[in-house]
């Protein structure tokens, strides 16, 4: 297989395997107070350590989760407990939209959607309108897209809100481990992450909260008093164990990470727009994750071309919306029709990916739709 699904999840890091099966190998509660217990606090003392490093911020400022998905409720939730409107993107990942529906549900008007432009970039001129004519407790926009890469500066958007007493919240799953992010300067509220994005295990990630932010304690899942009384139950040792090892891993390797994959990311963009008639690169304009390309084959269904493609890991939109029968929301916003979005794959890059990967995922995605679109040809003869 060539995998290029580095947005679904990407491969466990060698540092990160090795940190998770010794403190699989360990047994104690984090909670419990003889030696046993002390290790395993230890080992998440630790991998708070590296988290803090690797986004410059207080270990003291991070709660661990299950994932951003969790991560994403809890902070729409509490937030949103602030009181005042709820503003996010039209091209949000459902961890953010749908969490953000759920929370507004009883006041729908009270939810506010940013439309993006035909890049995907955020139009902040409404932004700036809502947060003047209304009382705005949260803003939410995530800092590059799952599916197109695209990404979007903070600052302004961050600026804008805090002069309106509004906390700033991004989904930041597919930026965290691929690019530097100082939380010293990008000085958003609440940020959200996930370990297998960046190679560590699945089933983990993390909420910051920087410290003095005003949040109800609203916490999603109550019982024991676990992470300061913020999220209940007996912490994933091994799981946060492979986090912080693969925070670190990702800290020392980022520079060099982000050049390798932005070089062959546009080898792969070259070839499939020099080999396959009327491909289109989406975001092409806007600045983007250096290990991602969202691909539209006018008229070639994308799951026709990933299924003649089987040697290819790739991705027909988001992972988490697999299997479902409506194209793309994050296309649609950007003005694509039904049909292009339908006809859309994601090829997502990473730390493992080689030349040679690249080579053999060019020829077999141009094999791939010449092939479909043979058949499609035959079939519509009369």
């Amino acid at each position: 297989m060539v995998y290029l699904d580095y947005n679904a999840t990407a491969p466990l890091r060698p540092e990160a395997l090795d940190a998770t099966v010794a403190a699989l190998g360990s047994v104690g509660n984090a909670s419990s107070t003889h030696y046993l217990g002390r290790d395993a606090a230890t080992r998440v003392n630790g991998a708070r350590r590296q988290l803090a490093d690797l986004l410059n911020c207080s270990p003291g400022e991070i709660i661990f989760t299950s994932g951003a998905t969790e991560a994403n409720n809890f902070a729409l939730r509490a937030a949103y407990a602030r009181g005042g409107v709820l503003v996010t993107t039209a091209v949000e990942h459902p961890a953010v939209l749908e969490a953000a529906r759920a929370v507004t549900a009883e006041a729908p008007d009270s939810l506010v959607v940013l439309p993006v432009d035909g890049e995907g970039a955020v139009d902040f001129k409404p932004l700036d309108a809502v947060l003047r004519d209304r009382e705005v407790g949260l803003v939410s926009i995530m800092i590059a897209n799952n599916e197109t890469g695209v990404m979007t500066d903070l600052r302004p958007a961050i600026k804008l809100a805090h002069e309106a007493g509004a906390l700033v919240h991004t989904d930041a799953t597919q930026y965290v481990g691929r690019l530097p992010l100082d939380l010293a300067e990008v000085e958003v509220d609440l940020l959200s992450l996930s370990a297998h994005k960046f190679g560590g295990p699945q089933g983990v990630g993390a909420l910051f909260v920087r410290r003095g932010t005003s949040l109800p304690h609203r916490p999603l899942l109550v019982g024991g008093g676990h992470e300061r009384g913020w999220r209940a139950g007996t912490l994933n040792v091994a799981g946060i164990a492979g986090l912080g090892a693969a925070a670190e891993a990702a800290r020392l390797q980022l520079a060099q990470e982000a050049v390798h994959t932005a070089r062959l990311r546009d080898i792969l963009e070259a070839a499939l727009t020099a080999e396959v008639a009327d491909c289109r690169i989406n975001g092409a304009r806007a600045p983007r994750l250096p290990g991602v390309t969202s691909i539209t084959f006018p008229g070639v269904p994308a799951d026709a071309v990933l299924a003649a493609m089987p040697q290819v890991a790739a991705s027909d939109g988001s992972a988490c919306s697999s299997g479902a029968q409506s194209p793309s929301h994050v296309l649609l916003a950007m003005g694509h029709s039904r049909d292009d979005a339908d006809s859309t794959v994601r090829f997502s890059l990473g730390y493992a990916t080689t030349e040679r990967d690249i080579e053999r995922a060019v020829a077999a995605a141009v094999d791939a739709v010449r092939h479909v679109r043979s058949i499609m040809a035959a079939t519509a003869e009369p």
